[in-house]
């Protein structure tokens, strides 16, 4: 790709990363991705990819495309294969391994009702039932047998120190979630 394609590049202010190139696979320029999504509905559902270096190899930054137009992408294990234009032999895509990997949150597909993406959740207060504050919402995790809501509160000097709480984010302990209201609400005390 060149320079001055790179530089008309815009990206969208709702970029989020959704995978890592980790290697070139085959001989025709087809790259490796892996997802950080156990569902990469992401990654297939937008062909504009943007790119940015990784970060143990800033130098690459000048050989990485900002864009990839991708023509193909597919679940090969675990990993996607996918093939963009201007990435025509095994070369080329060694060349972006390490590079990570944005959509546009807005080429996401529709969820269903009680469905939602964890970028979504990110930065939400958490309340309960009595109103009272547990956090926001700083990251969540898969434990496996369900996704796991780490709230965690701003501390306020030594008296009141930062506090983690992690809460199951399963029916049983969510009462809503009101991503117009920026809120989750939890039957969920401030001593557990």
């Amino acid at each position: 790709m060149s320079p001055s394609r790179d530089e008309e590049i815009v990206w969208p202010e709702d970029a989020v990363e959704v995978g890592l190139i980790v290697d070139a696979w085959g001989i025709k320029g087809a790259l490796k991705v892996l997802t950080f999504s156990s569902d990469p509905q992401a990654l297939f559902s937008s062909r504009r990819w943007y790119l940015r270096p990784a970060e143990e190899r800033p130098s690459a930054a000048t050989r990485i495309p900002a864009l990839l137009r991708v023509t193909s992408a597919r679940e090969h294990g675990d990993v996607i294969v996918a093939t963009a234009q201007d990435i025509a032999d095994r070369n080329a895509a060694e060349m972006l391994t390490g590079s990570r990997v944005f959509v546009s949150r807005a080429s996401f597909p529709s969820v269903g009702k009680d469905e939602f993406y964890w970028v979504d959740l990110i930065g939400l207060e958490v309340v309960n039932r009595a109103g009272e504050s547990l956090g926001k919402v700083a990251d969540l995790m898969d434990s496996g047998a369900q996704t796991v809501l780490r709230a965690v509160t701003i501390a306020d000097g030594a008296e009141r120190p930062a506090v983690e709480r992690l809460i199951p984010f399963v029916k049983a302990y969510v009462d809503d979630v009101d991503l117009g209201q920026r809120r989750i609400v939890v039957d969920w005390g401030l001593d557990y």
